[in-house]
């Protein structure tokens, strides 16, 4: 009998090992700590004077788009794309200045709300918080 409940054991450990060695060691952008404070008046961040321009920033894993969504909401995403996370591709705003894309993949998403359009990916991108008290963007996690 305690042959039988070794064996068991033995073949659930098994079991329980191999389905935790099929997971991904990483399925989510890194943390990075941010805290970025943008004077929206400052020259190089021109184009978010108006709504719906955006502009990159150092910061994050791979870099960050921030987007003005309206006179006083703005989202801000990690350029890291969510999918094959190993090979660290950077989104980018596509011509349209309404889709991100990873160039790795094809894959593409909203500026507005970093929402999924359509895969290989199947994540939103990662965002960051937002608020403004005009003229200053404070972006963080």
């Amino acid at each position: 009998m305690k042959a039988h409940k070794y064996i068991l054991f033995l073949m659930a450990s098994i079991v329980i090992i191999g389905a935790d060695g099929c997971k991904k060691k990483n399925d989510q952008v890194p943390l990075v700590p941010v805290d970025l404070f943008i004077n929206v008046n400052e020259p190089q961040f021109f184009d978010l004077s108006s709504v719906t321009g955006w502009v990159y920033v150092t910061g994050g894993s791979e870099g960050i788009i921030i987007y003005r969504n309206n006179t006083d909401e703005f989202s801000a995403y990690d350029r890291h794309a969510p999918i094959n996370i190993e090979d660290e591709c950077q989104v980018k705003v596509n011509d349209d200045n309404i889709t991100i894309e990873d160039p790795c993949t094809g894959s593409r998403w909203l500026i507005i709300d970093g929402s999924l359009i359509e895969g290989p990916a199947i994540q939103s991108l990662e965002s960051y918080n937002a608020t403004f008290v005009d003229p200053v963007l404070h972006v963080y996690n």
